[in-house]
């Protein structure tokens, strides 16, 4: 004999199971940041001093090959100026660059939607 009652499915979602799901989220967060230790002072000295460095040394070479061309080839135009400016441009972009790579790489365990 065939049974004709319907099979049970899942659950309706309700207010409850949805705060339920935040708190495990939130539970497994914390779990893994103990788990990972939290980044120390040094850590973050440490990355504002590659992002300042990131920075100054695109601007500093900039900065020389503009001397060294408005010296050795003087002409109407500065180019002193004008390479500082995109040697400054170019490290800006740069540590960006990184400074997002290094966002996405934290959360990409998180499963919270920041990826």
């Amino acid at each position: 004999m065939a049974d004709d009652s319907p099979t049970p499915g899942p659950a309706p979602r309700t207010p409850d199971s949805a705060l339920a799901d935040r708190i495990g989220a939130q539970a497994a967060r914390k779990i893994k940041a103990r788990r990972n230790g939290t980044p120390g002072v040094w850590y973050g000295l440490g990355t504002m001093g590659l992002v300042g460095w990131s920075i100054a040394i695109p601007t500093l070479l900039g900065a020389a090959l503009g001397l060294w061309l408005d010296h050795h080839h003087p002409g109407a135009h500065a180019w002193t100026l004008a390479l500082l400016v995109a040697g400054l441009t170019l490290g800006c972009l740069n540590a960006w660059r990184w400074v997002a790579g290094e966002d996405r790489a934290m959360h990409a365990d998180d499963g919270d939607g920041h990826a």
